[in-house]
């Protein structure tokens, strides 16, 4: 195969041909700023934006420059998608499915209860029509979308006392907020939305029975383990949650072709990156958590059975609500059950002998 044939249609080759029409111009200095929703102690994550503006710099000889701020230096948290829809700051780092009061359709872009895996969900996006259908999406808001990581399934949280069945849900205070929180709700718990700073003094007061955060390498960092040693899993609300990098929508087409294909290239790197650490750091902060006395547990399958059903209740329900949803949740449905019968006969059930056989 010829090297021209190899790059067409590629993102690579979409750089190239980028970098070499750049070098026959006098492109201009161009200075963004990203509005994260994240806290540089969750490196992982908020690392990503860093990863993205270091190789866009990196990508454009240093004339695209990307200043990074955490949640909070600059807009709040959970006001980073306003922000950039707004055109108060040119992109951001996200989650869609924070904005789930605007419409239930944004959790698409991230994760819903009993939904794809982290390898499902960049399948869907990148190959299945995902990208297609959330860009139509996030237009009417003035915003373009990529994939900017993902944290692969989350655990189901840390729980002051055992669950050995649906009944011991019911008035359980815990931290969860969206669409989890939801369904939860439906089983008898009492969701509650509380920033990540204040998780563990309420659940050191009593104000929460339970919380759940991330995985083993996050919240080993907040100690949730030193009041809570129950540990569940697996977190069925985010089996596998995607990061978002959001830019407005002008902002973007009033960038330099050469500029739009290096953040296109670094966005599509900086997701594949997140997961990757994320796989090499949980192991390692899991041993770690187990030898401090921490107690692993899957739910119950009542529990499981019973979230599940009130989930698809849910999708159902809203589809015939609300049409945006719908679009993308009938595409969504058929990509995931076609996804997993094959996953089924080939990636489960090597996973599963590996992990069980003696």
């Amino acid at each position: 195969m010829k090297r021209r044939d190899l790059l067409t249609g590629t993102s690579a080759g979409l750089l190239l041909g980028a970098i070499a029409t750049a070098r026959a111009a006098d492109f201009p200095e161009v200075r963004w700023r990203l509005a994260s929703s994240f806290p540089k102690s969750l490196d992982t994550i908020y690392g990503a934006s860093e990863r993205l503006a270091a190789r866009v710099a990196a990508l454009t000889s240093g004339k695209f420059q990307i200043r990074t701020f955490a949640g909070g230096e600059l807009v709040p948290g959970l006001g980073v998608f306003d922000a950039v829809s707004q055109g108060t700051v040119e992109c951001g780092q996200s989650a869609g499915y924070y904005y789930v009061g605007k419409n239930l359709a944004f959790a698409f872009d991230t994760a819903l209860p009993f939904g794809l895996n982290a390898r499902q969900q960049n399948a869907w996006m990148y190959a299945g029509g995902g990208l297609k259908l959330m860009r139509e999406f996030f237009a009417s808001y003035g915003v373009l979308h990529f994939p900017g990581g993902n944290t692969g399934a989350q655990m189901g949280g840390w729980f002051r006392k055992e669950i050995k069945s649906l009944a011991d849900l019911k008035g359980l205070k815990m931290r969860i907020p969206g669409l989890g929180g939801r369904i939860l709700a439906e089983l008898g718990v009492v969701p509650q939305t509380i920033a990540g700073g204040d998780i563990y003094p309420a659940l050191e007061r009593g104000a929460l029975d339970a919380t759940e955060w991330v995985g083993p390498y996050d919240d080993e960092k907040l100690g949730f383990h030193k009041i809570a040693k129950h540990y569940y899993y697996p977190g069925w609300w985010e089996g596998g949650p995607q990061l978002t990098f959001f830019v407005h929508l002008k902002k973007w087409q009033s960038l330099p072709p050469p500029y739009q294909a290096a953040f296109e290239v670094a966005a599509a790197e900086a997701n594949v990156h997140m997961l990757a650490e994320y796989d090499a750091k949980n192991p390692p902060a899991l041993q770690r958590l187990l030898r401090q006395g921490v107690i692993l547990h899957a739910f119950p399958k009542d529990v499981m059975l019973a979230a599940r059903k009130a989930a698809f209740a849910m999708y159902e329900g809203e589809s015939r609500r609300n049409p945006a949803f719908r679009r993308i949740y009938i595409e969504w449905k058929k990509f995931m059950d076609a996804s997993n019968q094959w996953s089924k006969v080939a990636e489960a059930s090597y996973s599963n002998f590996l992990f069980y056989v003696k």
